[in-house]
């Protein structure tokens, strides 16, 4: 008798420790399946896109409490392109991205809100040596599945909009030449 409440207190014990630790979980983004994809409207009659790729970072996600969750990456601005190189390397120039002085801009989280498939983050981009609020609408993260190697991965798509007279970017440029908002997707795939 003693040996079964014995075997059921350890039972019970393990799997509380396998579900805090399951409460918290760290994901490193996978650079080669994450990338950010932007829009701006250019003399108010046409839409440019571009993609940036490159990301690392880390994302801690808590299962039980979201708001417990952060995220911090940095994104490599010299891969920047729109399928132009003349637009491809005036955008990266001091008169834009500037990527011989910056040649990665980051996002770190301030906040999260929301439950999983509808959060919302709160967190401080730095873009050209300027670093100021933004908010990303959030889908995810996915359940996650297991990828090469065997090891789980998990999805996340980001959505947002700035301004660009926010962070003094592109400045010798105004409306209506370009547009000040500029639209973005952020699509991170990570693993543990």
């Amino acid at each position: 008798m003693n040996r079964r409440i014995f075997t059921a207190a350890l039972s019970a014990l393990l799997l509380t420790g396998v579900s805090a630790f399951a409460q918290s979980s760290t994901w490193t983004i996978d650079p080669n399946h994450s990338q950010v994809n932007f829009a701006i409207k250019h003399l108010q009659v046409s839409t440019v896109r571009g993609s940036i790729s490159g990301i690392t970072g880390n994302v801690n996600w808590d299962d039980k409490d979201p708001s417990k969750s952060s995220v911090e990456a940095t994104i490599n601005t010299t891969t920047l392109t729109t399928n132009n190189e003349k637009r491809d390397a005036h955008l990266k120039s001091p008169d834009f991205f500037n990527v011989e002085k910056f040649p990665t801009m980051t996002f770190k989280s301030t906040a999260v809100t929301g439950a999983p498939g509808k959060l919302q983050v709160v967190g401080d981009l730095t873009l050209a040596g300027v670093t100021k609020s933004v908010t990303l609408d959030v889908d995810g993260p996915t359940p996650p599945q297991k990828g090469m190697g065997g090891k789980l991965v998990t999805g996340f798509s980001a959505t947002g909009k700035l301004k660009r007279s926010d962070f003094n970017f592109g400045s010798k440029f105004g409306e209506p030449m370009l547009g000040d908002e500029v639209q973005f997707t952020i699509d991170v795939e990570a693993g543990k």
